[in-house]
């Protein structure tokens, strides 16, 4: 029964991939309300399937809870990204890696439903698609346990062999799901190619390498994550504003500490030689009653890239990003709580 039903998802899913090229006769068409995808956008990065629970709060060890709902979600920083992306008005490329199976599958077709470019999406033939279990409290809380499986084969040659896709782009953009060689290489790649590059340093598990510090153009972690790369304590926007002076100065261009319901702090300077480190700035997020987190770093992040990739300031960028993932917040799911433009109009 479970194939059965997987199948009837894999064909719905390619279905509505054949549709949305056919409105167009392209794969860059503009999805979910976008009236036309204007800059581009590559993501170098996960995609897994989520198994999320709901349940009244995050068990203890060696607790079992009882949940209350359960769903399998199309997921992995890497594709909420690039649907972020998508969905908000950009012209995408994934470049990543799938499993040879029906989570592979489902995950390719619906990236090509949202007009995503899958032509550097590979299959790896041994390794089976990455899935990330992830429970969700009541207080709107996820924690998530990540299993890579196929993400962990992508490396410098993947980013070698689909260099084309980035010399396409305006902006790559990268996490840390993939393997730390991959990532490095992907933005030493863009560097060169003169591309805008953000990097979400999600999971974090300690400092940077010196080295990818001037590769970033946007470096834009959550205050767990800024935590762990500066090892200062973070517990208020001005923690933030400290972590996010510190990283600037070690080499990040443009520092974004999103906060959570407490809006993104954000230091947009013109580098680490321009005259002073400029003042970081706060803005607090909208008031929205909150059912579900698990995407709203990664909506920022699409919706980030989207309107750099179009020419917008970056203030005004930042702050696009913000509305977006307070929007996603209020909806279950990660890739279905992602906004369109014609949300980001109507609400």
């Amino acid at each position: 029964m479970a194939q059965e039903a997987n199948q009837v998802a894999i064909d719905e899913a390619r279905r509505a991939g054949v549709q949305a090229g056919a409105q167009t006769g392209t794969q860059d068409s503009a999805p979910h309300g976008a009236k036309a995808a204007r800059g581009g956008v590559a993501v170098v990065g996960s995609l897994n399937m989520d198994l999320v629970a709901r349940a009244p709060r995050q068990p203890r060890p060696g607790e079992t809870l009882a949940g209350s709902a359960f769903a399998q979600v199309a997921g992995g920083k890497g594709g909420n990204q690039a649907v972020a992306a998508a969905r908000l008005g950009a012209r995408v490329a994934m470049i990543g890696c799938v499993g040879a199976d029906a989570n592979g599958e489902l995950l390719r077709a619906g990236l090509l439903a949202e007009g995503i470019d899958c032509d550097a999406l590979d299959t790896a033939p041994q390794a089976p698609t990455g899935v990330a279990l992830i429970v969700v409290d009541d207080a709107s809380q996820n924690a998530i346990v990540i299993v890579a499986g196929s993400n962990g084969e992508v490396t410098p040659a993947t980013l070698a062999r689909h260099e084309s896709a980035l010399a396409a782009a305006d902006v790559v953009v990268c996490q840390l799901e993939t393997p730390p060689d991959a990532v490095h290489a992907a933005l030493a790649t863009a560097r060169k190619l003169g591309k805008t590059t953000i990097l979400n340093p999600a999971p974090a598990t300690g400092p940077l390498p010196a080295a990818w510090l001037p590769l970033i153009d946007y470096l834009v972690p959550n205050e767990l994550e800024a935590a762990t790369l500066t090892g200062l304590p973070l517990a208020t926007p001005e923690d933030a504003a400290r972590a996010a002076q510190a990283l600037h100065r070690a080499g990040a261009r443009n520092v974004l500490v999103t906060l959570g319901a407490q809006g993104v702090c954000a230091l947009l300077g013109g580098g680490p030689d321009a005259a002073g480190t400029p003042a970081p700035v706060h803005w607090p997020a909208p008031k929205v009653a909150a059912l579900d987190t698990t995407a709203a770093g990664d909506t920022f992040i699409g919706a980030l890239a989207a309107q750099l990739a179009a020419g917008e300031a970056p203030a005004q960028a930042v702050q696009f990003a913000l509305r977006a993932a307070s929007i996603s917040v209020t909806r279950a799911g990660a890739q279905p709580s992602i906004p369109t433009l014609e949300d980001m109009r109507s609400l």
